[in-house]
């Protein structure tokens, strides 16, 4: 018989169930503070009898009568006595409550010597910094107290602070950010480097926490997410500013299950923040952000992929359902943002129709629409070099400006050496922004626009690094590991879990198509009837003999001739089984998968 699965509240977890467990440690707390002095006799009495087991055992068997016949005298004594038994009683439990006792030894009531040099160490670093010539009772000065100054601190098992509290004058320039830029890039050089320190400025109290951050979760794989329509996660953080967690699988295989804080960024109609620029170096991870975009993207809406890369990186999305296009060439990018861009204002006038009418929108324009673009600043150059080329960049400016009101989201992921190259509409309207790889302060701030409250550290594994979303605070992002499948170097779990997130192929373009759509279909039957007039024209100038010349000739074999052309196009693009959208819909309006 199949084991039935746990319920999710108790496999997962939830709010209730984490109160419950704590008002069950408080009330084993309390209770273990009132039964303290019985729980020290029971442990006494629990010793004593062990000792005693061990002697009656260690006593060899010719003396064990000599000793039953001694331990009887006396307990025929104590009975005998006046108030004996009572006073054997009471010697009992003081003896069990003596044995009973805590033997753990005592904490340490200051730092060790290791510690205490490294907090005299810091002290005296802070000197220069937060201390004024002109004060008369200065907290920081030579040979000072730093006590008066470090009111907590922490170590860990390697000997080096985890946390401190740190106490300045009223003077030090808080509010100035290159004052606090200095500090932080003391203290972390002093504290350790190779650690991430997150950095807590209380300007009204005059005090700076620094605490050492855990490393995030590097092997949480691609899975389904716990997430509403139009919610995407990005990756996973810390829990100081984030309020939700999400139920995941990690591990080698996937055995372990755990909650973890999530960056969730929302599109859609009522989104602030509808398009994304992720930024970083090469390897960083940047690709595997937008391959997880991409799958989150596929449940609920369609995809059209530009990867100037042009490495291959996306090659498992090609002919996927909801996958519109993955383009790696100038010509075919070109082609599928101008039918973005026409889209995306066949939208607006559908859905500004309808609002008129006193109508809800129509079904597709309510259909979520991605442009996924890799590397963008590579067809940027090449469209440069060809004087003909038409830059992609030019073609987002519809669905950047739009795109909220049309359900339409641009991702854009980019180097930091090609950033130059992003035109202006990008940098304006992508106002969530992601870092990925090392970076220095000054490009964090630049594309980020605010400073991160930790310091960045030069080796970062793939995938790791930082999120804003719009005006908010700035969090840590660990991406979840979304490698290609068809890359050799990708392990055979992570390589699985993307498999199973890709949806089925469309039908392949050597079996039978499927139905086709009424707008494709009039267009095909228009196109052979032109076609077989073309033969016909064609036929009948070749028997017949030859006509007059005239401008009126001319001008019907020009005709006859752009039409065959027109068909020949269609014709084989249909059988090819590819998309139709490239030419059918610019001059039909027509939307794959609606």
């Amino acid at each position: 018989m199949a084991r039935r699965p746990l319920p999710r509240i108790l496999s997962n977890g939830s709010a209730q169930l984490a109160r419950s467990r704590e008002l069950a440690r408080t009330a084993a707390d309390s209770a273990t503070d009132v039964l303290h002095p019985l729980i020290t006799i029971t442990r006494g009495l629990r010793r004593l009898a062990s000792a005693g087991r061990r002697r009656w055992v260690d006593t060899p068997k010719d003396r064990r009568g000599a000793l039953l016949f001694g331990v009887a005298s006396v307990l025929l004594a104590v009975a005998l006595a006046p108030y004996g038994p009572l006073l054997a009683v009471v010697a009992l439990m003081a003896a069990a409550a003596w044995h009973g006792r805590d033997r753990t030894p005592a904490a340490p009531a200051g730092p060790a010597p290791g510690q205490l040099q490294r907090l005299k160490s810091l002290y005296e670093s802070l000197v220069p910094y937060f201390s004024a010539s002109d004060d008369p009772e200065p907290l920081y000065a030579r040979g000072g107290d730093w006590g008066k100054a470090f009111s907590e601190y922490e170590f860990d098992g390697d000997g080096r602070l985890a946390h401190l509290v740190i106490s300045y004058p009223a003077y030090f320039t808080d509010a100035e950010p290159a004052s606090r830029a200095r500090i932080e890039h003391l203290l972390g050089a002093k504290c350790g480097r190779g650690r991430e320190y997150h950095f807590a400025w209380d300007e009204e109290a005059n005090q700076l926490a620094v605490r050492v951050l855990a490393p995030l979760p590097t092997d949480i794989a691609a899975q389904p997410f716990v997430t509403a329509p139009g919610e995407t996660v990005l990756g996973f953080t810390d829990p100081t500013r984030v309020q939700r967690t999400l139920p995941l699988t990690h591990g080698a295989h996937g055995e372990e299950r755990t909650d973890v804080p999530p960056v969730v960024w929302r599109t859609g109609v009522r989104s602030t923040e509808p398009h994304l620029l992720a930024v970083g170096q090469p390897g960083s991870g940047t690709s595997t952000l937008l391959r997880s975009i991409a799958l989150q993207a596929l449940h609920h809406g369609d995809v059209v992929i530009v990867d100037g890369g042009g490495t291959g990186e996306y090659a498992c999305l090609t002919g996927r359902d909801g996958v519109l296009a993955v383009e790696c060439a100038l010509s075919g990018a070109v082609t599928s943002l101008e039918w973005a861009a026409a889209e995306t204002e066949r939208r607006l006038a559908a859905a500004s129709k309808a609002h008129q009418a006193g109508d809800p929108p129509p079904e597709d324009t309510k259909r979520p629409l991605w442009l996924l673009l890799d590397r963008p600043s590579v067809f940027t150059h090449l469209a440069v070099a060809d004087d003909a080329g038409t830059d992609p960049q030019a073609l987002l400016t519809a669905p950047l400006r739009h795109g909220r009101a049309a359900n339409v989201t641009v991702v854009v992921a980019e180097q930091f050496d090609g950033l130059d190259a992003l035109g202006a509409p990008v940098r304006q309207h992508t106002r969530a922004r992601v870092v990925l790889g090392p970076a220095t302060a000054e490009q964090l701030e630049a594309v980020l626009g605010a400073p991160p409250h930790t310091t960045p550290v030069d080796q970062m594994p793939p995938g790791r690094g930082y999120a804003r979303l719009g005006t908010g605070p700035v969090h840590r992002l660990q991406v979840p590991a979304t490698p290609d499948p068809y890359d050799d170097a990708t392990s055979e779990a992570h390589r699985q879990a993307v498999l199973d997130l890709l949806p089925p192929r469309t039908t392949p373009a050597d079996e039978e198509p499927g139905p086709v759509p009424e707008a494709v279909r009039l267009d095909k039957a228009a196109t052979e009837k032109v076609a077989a007039a073309a033969a016909l024209a064609t036929e009948a100038e070749v028997t017949e003999p030859a006509a007059p010349e005239g401008a009126a000739v001319a001008e019907s074999a020009c005709r006859t001739d752009e039409l065959a052309a027109q068909f020949v196009e269609l014709y084989e693009l249909w059988e090819a089984g590819g998309p139709l959208g490239n030419v059918v819909d610019k001059r039909r309006g027509y939307v794959p998968g609606h």
